[in-house]
């Protein structure tokens, strides 16, 4: 008797900052959505391919999900809600270290309202927690929404993580493989260079600064020899964000661009000439055409 193949879209929200990117790195075994320890890093819907035998699991990584006033935030949340309203099922992350209710997490069960698909909890970061507190904390959850199953897990050094594929294994439904068996995300190689740079720029300046960078890919091509050329503008809403941006004698662009390029070269696995421009676009994040340019590289 032939065991029919099972697939799905497996939607991760929940709030900023509490590890959804980490997760999907974990459980794709490969650097997909990148992570810093800033919230709202992800903007993007990150797509990540899990390949098993008589499976292929979907993950989608989402940008968190809050109440928010500010256009270009309110912009991500509805990028996050369109994606896990498409999805088989849902992982809704928060943290072990988080006492309930706050008021971020009961948002995101409001956006859950009349999603009838199997809806799971993940309780992440439980190195960070005594043992003892997890049961009172699942507890309490419970009582919010009844959800299909609770998985306590540390992203970061993937605890329950096997756990969590049997539980979704058991969970999806028949169908068809989406992807082929050597894809493991359906992003571009120029998305994630735009990325990589992003984040390296979240690292490095940790002022309120990152949250009106965004980062553009002019040109991505090769040339002689193998070599990679990309050519990226980042964007800043402000001159003295540009001023902080570049640094002084041009010392704090230089080590974007060195700590990018060394990681866009183990991603493409050649050498990469990066060159980085740094471009003023007033109030970027306020208006919704710029917004929509700045999510695509």
């Amino acid at each position: 008797m032939t065991v029919p193949f099972k697939s799905g879209f497996i939607g991760i929200i929940g709030p900023p900052n509490v590890g959804k990117s980490t997760l999907l790195n974990t459980l794709i075994g490969e650097k997909i959505s990148i992570v810093t320890p800033k919230p709202q890093t992800t903007r993007n819907r990150i797509l990540g391919i899990k390949n098993l035998p008589g499976a292929q699991l979907i993950f989608v990584d989402t940008p968190g999900i809050h109440h928010t006033k500010k256009k270009f935030n309110r912009y991500l949340v509805q990028t996050a809600q369109t994606a896990f309203r498409e999805s088989d099922l849902v992982l809704v992350m928060v943290e072990a270290t988080q006492a309930i209710p706050q008021d971020e997490f009961l948002f995101v069960v409001e956006c859950l309202k009349n999603f009838e698909k199997p809806v799971f909890l993940l309780i992440n970061k439980i190195d960070l927690v005594e043992k003892q507190t997890l049961l009172p904390l699942i507890d309490a959850y419970q009582e919010i929404i009844p959800f299909r199953e609770i998985v306590p897990i540390s992203a970061l050094h993937g605890s329950g993580v096997e756990q969590l594929e049997n539980f979704l294994l058991s969970y999806l439904p028949e169908g068809p493989k989406y992807y082929p068996d050597d894809l493991f995300t359906d992003q571009t190689e120029r998305f994630m260079a735009a990325e990589i740079i992003r984040e390296k720029i979240f690292v490095l300046l940790q002022q309120e600064i990152p949250y009106s960078i965004a980062v553009t890919i002019e040109e991505f091509n090769e040339r002689k020899h193998g070599i990679i050329f990309i050519r990226a503008t980042i964007w800043v809403e402000k001159i003295s964000q540009k001023g902080i941006t570049i640094g002084k004698d041009g010392k704090m662009l230089k080590e974007i661009g060195k700590r990018a390029r060394k990681e866009i070269e183990n991603l493409l696995h050649t050498k990469v000439y990066l060159e980085l421009w740094v471009t003023v676009k007033k109030n970027w994040t306020q208006k919704e055409a710029r917004i929509k340019q700045s999510l695509v590289s």
